[in-house]
């Protein structure tokens, strides 16, 4: 009776299990709508050092004292696909601003893939346990999420969902206190 309680048990929890990262990717993903906040300067938290291993090889750390833009994003996330040539126009035409991606819940050939297919050129973290240093600010809540971090190193704004040319150019613009370009 006790094997087959046991087996019983292995069975259920292999039968909720996502049967792997890969599975669980597409399926139980939280979708943002695409809202903004910005918190006010009095009110915003130290930003987390952020630093480890990128997709492109090698580890970096993310300089402080430059705004920054953190990407959480994933290969199979179809907003994460939209956004990703604004980002990367950004990225260009702001060389100010430090933009950096961190992958999540992906596999790191279909991530180098996607950094390949929409060119991007700004490196990403593939350790997403980063995203849990954000605990206590604002932290990540869907995927994709742009975390931005002013230049005093403080986590000053979040967009949740699919960042959009306009929003990302008003969120830099008041996070940087000046023009951006976009």
């Amino acid at each position: 009776m006790k094997k087959l309680f046991a087996l019983a048990v292995v069975l259920l929890l292999t039968g909720c299990s996502s049967g792997g990262l890969s599975k669980a990717n597409e399926n139980s993903f939280v979708s943002g709508n695409g809202s903004a906040i910005i918190i006010k300067e009095s009110d915003r938290k130290i930003a987390p050092d952020i630093s480890g291993e990128i997709l492109s090889g090698g580890s970096l750390t993310l300089a402080k004292g430059k705004v920054t833009v953190l990407n959480i994003w994933a290969s199979w996330c179809s907003p994460c696909r939209a956004e990703a040539p604004t980002l990367e126009d950004f990225a260009k035409k702001n060389p100010d601003i430090q933009f950096a991606g961190i992958l999540t819940r992906d596999n790191l050939t279909s991530a180098q893939r996607f950094t390949e297919r929409f060119k991007i050129t700004y490196p990403s973290f593939v350790d997403d346990a980063i995203i849990a240093k954000f605990q206590g600010s604002l932290s990540a809540n869907a995927i994709p999420t742009t975390l931005v971090i002013d230049s005093k190193g403080r986590v000053a704004a979040r967009i949740s969902g699919q960042a959009t040319v306009a929003m990302l150019q008003d969120v830099l613009s008041k996070v940087s206190g000046g023009a951006v370009n976009a």
